[in-house]
């Protein structure tokens, strides 16, 4: 198996995030960056990889922050903190 798969394989497996939750998880991202649409924010479940890049790209920061912000997001889900 090419190594280029098994990497996108491992990548889409970083973070789940359900329709359910991304509401309160695209507030938190308006909050902490407030140059953020709600177009820039579209999102569906299943689409987590598209997501991270286009954050990555927004927000001026690395895979690993935005993977890493966006679970953090989903650890406190009923907070207000990122």
């Amino acid at each position: 198996m090419p190594t280029h798969f098994f990497y996108t394989f491992v990548s889409m497996a970083e973070i789940s995030i359900s329709n359910k939750d991304w509401p309160r998880i695209k507030i938190k991202l308006q909050r902490k960056y407030n140059h953020l649409t709600n177009d820039d924010l579209q999102y569906n479940e299943g689409g987590e990889e598209g997501l991270i890049t286009k954050l990555a790209q927004l927000v001026n920061r690395d895979r690993t922050y935005v993977v890493f912000t966006l679970k953090k997001a989903l650890v406190n889900i009923d907070t207000n903190i990122l």
